[in-house]
């Protein structure tokens, strides 16, 4: 990923000296195992500890040449630590050391993307809360509906990320695997007892059976599940730009006050941040195909996963990072207005109590069709004139004929739409 969508934290797990660190903490746990097993001798791992190094430009330095990733590094250890290490990888495959560290850095990266959640979560809990019965306009298909709240809006929000919460708890388990069991995955030449070590020495658990590789259905979940996420990502990100809009301004992205919109429009104030996520929340999702092709693989093993996972096994992690940080501060510096929320309730001129009337006319022995009809037709005619609605329903005879006008004014009540809110907050923030 460029620097410009990259946050160190994550980016850090991804580099060469960090993936290099992880191969040798893996030979290094089965030698250790091998050690106690009675398998290589003792003080090997000792030796080896005290004086390994990792040397990233050297060891691509030997990879130019030799053209094997793993042999390389082994070469590159062995220079430093002498004799002892020639006990390290004994009776191990690539896929071993490969696969295993995959994995340890995809569960370090979802850890990540798991706080990141957490916390986007309390911001969108803030503002739940906060506007709980802060009226606007709900809409459907782009037009006015009826209404709810604000507070409303961010719960659905809310719960989504829960969702999105657990999906990666779950993603995080079924990719925290070790597979130490040699070519074709058989132990030929390699004790279970090392696998089960190191799983343990390095907080996973051990692969119940691989091939040469760990399944790579595990992988598929995982980064399905980012797809997911960049998912809700944009599904927000959406929501924010629509209501940004100069004909709705309900919402606004925080603008600073030397921060400029267009080069050639100085009023303008663009919801840039929100159509970042937009894009960003593209390029995650377009990780899950190649994933899940990646499921298919040759007989015990092939390499054509390889290339796809050193692409999106970073790019993918680093850039939902980036998203949901960005998501959050977009959040917690969001511009609510609720008096702009209360005014655009009003240009239908109240035709949204069009449903209550409609019932109210159903309790009073009209047929559901014809009192369709009659609603419709006056909730047409407050649009197309601008009138009120109210003073329109008042007014005719066929339904004040049945209804009393006293109980029929009662039904203009915005009460009426926000009276369950609070069982609906109940159940969604309940411990």
């Amino acid at each position: 990923m460029i620097e410009r969508y990259s946050r160190k934290e994550i980016k850090t797990i991804w580099e060469d000296y960090n993936k290099y660190s992880i191969w040798l903490e893996i030979e290094l746990a089965a030698a250790q195992a091998m050690e106690k097993l009675g398998i290589i001798p003792r003080g090997v791992v000792n030796k080896v500890k005290s004086k390994a190094k990792i040397n990233v430009k050297r060891i691509l330095q030997i990879e130019d040449k030799v053209k094997h990733d793993v042999i390389a590094f082994l070469t590159s250890i062995n220079e430093k630590a002498g004799d002892k290490s020639r006990y390290l990888h004994k009776g191990m495959t690539s896929s071993d050391v490969l696969d295993t560290c995959f994995n340890m850095q995809l569960k370090q990266s979802g850890e990540i993307l798991l706080k990141d959640i957490e916390e986007l979560l309390i911001s969108i809990k803030r503002q739940a809360i906060k506007h709980k019965y802060t009226l606007c306009i709900g809409r459907s298909h782009g037009i006015h509906a009826e209404p709810i709240t604000f507070g409303l809006k961010m719960l659905t929000f809310y719960q989504e990320f829960l969702r999105n919460k657990k999906r990666l708890i779950d993603s995080i388990n079924e990719i925290s695997t070790c597979a130490i069991s040699g070519a074709v995955g058989t132990f030929a030449n390699i004790d279970p007892r090392v696998e089960k070590y190191v799983a343990k020495k390095l907080k996973l658990n051990v692969e119940p059976i691989s091939t040469q590789i760990i399944p790579r259905d595990r992988h598929a979940q995982f980064f399905s599940t980012l797809g997911l996420i960049a998912s809700s990502v944009e599904r927000f990100a959406v929501e924010i730009r629509h209501l940004q809009r100069t004909e709705v301004l309900e919402v606004e992205e925080f603008f600073g006050k030397k921060q400029k919109g267009s080069s050639a429009m100085p009023h303008k104030k663009n919801p840039i941040l929100s159509e970042n996520l937009t894009g960003l929340a593209r390029l995650v999702r377009s990780v899950v195909i190649p994933a899940l092709e990646n499921v298919a693989l040759w007989h015990e093993r092939d390499i054509s996963h390889s290339a796809v996972e050193r692409n999106i096994g970073p790019d993918s992690t680093i850039t939902l990072d980036f998203a949901l940080v960005r998501l959050n501060n977009v959040i917690k510096n969001l511009n609510i207005y609720p008096n702009k929320m209360k005014k655009n309730l009003e240009i239908t001129n109240g035709v949204f109590f069009s449903q209550r009337i409609l019932l109210e006319l159903t309790n009073s022995g009209f047929s559901r069709e014809n009192a369709y009809k009659i609603v419709q037709k006056n909730a047409m005619k407050a649009w197309k004139e601008n009138l009120s609605f109210s003073e329109i329903i008042l007014a005719d005879k066929k339904i004040t004929n049945k209804i009393p006008v006293n109980k029929l004014k009662k039904l203009f009540d915005f009460s009426y739409h926000t009276k369950k809110i609070n069982i609906i907050f109940n159940r969604n923030l309940k411990k």
